[in-house]
């Protein structure tokens, strides 16, 4: 398992990534970015998940979560935008059923409980704010270049367009930038249920056996 504390690429998982640029270009010819009714600026997302029975819960307020940030010199933290119950995100928009994404959905869901699941596009020569969510996230790269990185405390990393899965602890204060000329899309998840970077239960008991966190990643 390559790790770094904050940062975990998931073993002997990977998809083709050609596959993904192919279903996502097929589904920006019909289908526009969200920024959150303008809540937002330099990044963008399409939502492939939503609520059952509300058919809008992707996009408009449901693009952007709770977040905590520290705005200004006086660096008192602040809460941004509106709590999302990220659990019930469990149905699958119809509308792109036949591509891609579905079938890694459906992995992906076999391992672990899915908020969110939205295609995000961080704009050329942009940064994101420096802020904290409530649960970790699940990254896909899809299109990056050199100069993209994730920063999650004092570590820097470059998340390569090669098919690999990642999950990153958003928990902790963080901020993504693109410093390359051309848009970074990544395939990005809400972990809800995750307790991957939560030391204190790193053991679990299922009945008569116990569960490392090793192994108890992959059950979530």
């Amino acid at each position: 398992m390559n790790e770094n504390k904050n940062f975990i690429k998931i073993p002997n998982l990977n998809f083709n990534v050609e596959r993904l640029k192919k279903s996502y270009f097929d589904i920006i010819k019909k289908k526009k970015f969200d920024h959150g009714d303008g809540s937002v600026t330099y990044i963008d997302s399409i939502g492939l998940n939503r609520i059952p029975g509300q058919k809008n819960s992707n996009k408009g307020k449901y693009s952007w979560g709770i977040y905590w940030t520290k705005p200004d010199s006086s660096g008192k933290e602040v809460v941004r935008a509106e709590h999302i119950d990220e659990d019930k995100f469990t149905e699958f928009v119809p509308e792109f059923n036949n591509t891609y994404f579905k079938f890694i959905y459906d992995i992906l869901s076999t391992r672990y409980v899915l908020g969110r699941v939205r295609i995000l596009r961080k704009r050329a020569r942009s940064t994101l704010s420096w802020h904290k969510d409530p649960e970790p996230r699940l990254h896909i790269p899809i299109i990056t270049n050199p100069g993209c990185r994730m920063v999650i405390e004092d570590k820097a990393i470059h998340m390569p367009a090669d098919g690999s899965v990642w999950i990153t602890n958003a928990t902790k204060y963080h901020n993504a930038f693109n410093g390359g000329e051309e848009d970074r899309i990544h395939l990005v998840a809400t972990l809800p249920k995750t307790v991957i970077f939560d030391k204190k239960k790193s053991t679990y008991n299922f009945g008569n056996n116990k569960s490392t966190y090793k192994q108890w990643m992959y059950r979530i």
